[in-house]
C-alpha cells in the first residue's frame, strides 16, 4: 500500500493554518465589532438585492412594516442574542421605538410552525393584508418561515429581508 504520511502531514498543516486564521481577530477599520472570517451565502428565500429594490420601488410611498421573527427569550433561541440582545447591533427591544418605528416583534415558534403574537402585526397593519411587510430574523431562515406563514394567512405583499447578518439588505431596512 502507498505511504499516506506526506498527504496526512499536508492536511494537518492546512487544518492548523485554518485554526490560526479563524482564531485571529479581524477588525473593521472604523468599527470595533469583529468581522466574519468568511462571507456566507444568503439563506434560501432571502431576497436578492434586485428583488429587494423592486419590492421597495413597488411600495414607494406606502408604510412598510418590518416583522422581526426573532425570539426575545434567548433561552429558546440563544443565537438571537448575537444581534438582538441589548448589546447587539439590532436589539429586538427596538421594535416599535423611535429606533425602528415600523418594526414589530412576532417571534416564529419552530414547534408550532407559526408566528406568535400575530395581533401585534394586525394592529400595525390595521388588518390590511396587502400592507408591504419585510420579514427577518438574524440571517433569514425564520424570516423565510415567517414569510411563508404570513402568505398562508392571506398576506400578499411579503418579502424576506434576511436580517442583520445580510448587511446589504439590512442597511436598507434596519432602521424602518
Amino acid at each position: 500500500p502507498p505511504d499516506t504520511r506526506p498527504r496526512m502531514r499536508s492536511l494537518n498543516a492546512i487544518a492548523r493554518a485554518y485554526r490560526v486564521v479563524r482564531a485571529a481577530p479581524s477588525r473593521r477599520a472604523n468599527n470595533d465589532r469583529p468581522r466574519r472570517a468568511m462571507a456566507h451565502a444568503r439563506k434560501p428565500g432571502v431576497a436578492s438585492d434586485d428583488e429587494f429594490e423592486r419590492f421597495l420601488s413597488a411600495n414607494q410611498g406606502k408604510t412598510v412594516v418590518v416583522l422581526d421573527a426573532r425570539n426575545s427569550d434567548f433561552s429558546v433561541e440563544p443565537s438571537d442574542e448575537q444581534f438582538g440582545g441589548p448589546q447587539g447591533s439590532a436589539p429586538i427591544a427596538d421594535c416599535g421605538t423611535s429606533a425602528r418605528p415600523n418594526a414589530v416583534n412576532c417571534a416564529f415558534d419552530r414547534s408550532a410552525n407559526a408566528l406568535r403574537d400575530l395581533q401585534a402585526l394586525e394592529a400595525k397593519t390595521g388588518g390590511n393584508k396587502s400592507t408591504p411587510i419585510i420579514t427577518h430574523c438574524g440571517g433569514g431562515g425564520r424570516g423565510q418561515k415567517a414569510k411563508e406563514y404570513l402568505i398562508s394567512q392571506g398576506y400578499s405583499n411579503v418579502i424576506n429581508g434576511g436580517g442583520p447578518a445580510v448587511e446589504a439588505l439590512w442597511k436598507k431596512f434596519g432602521s424602518i
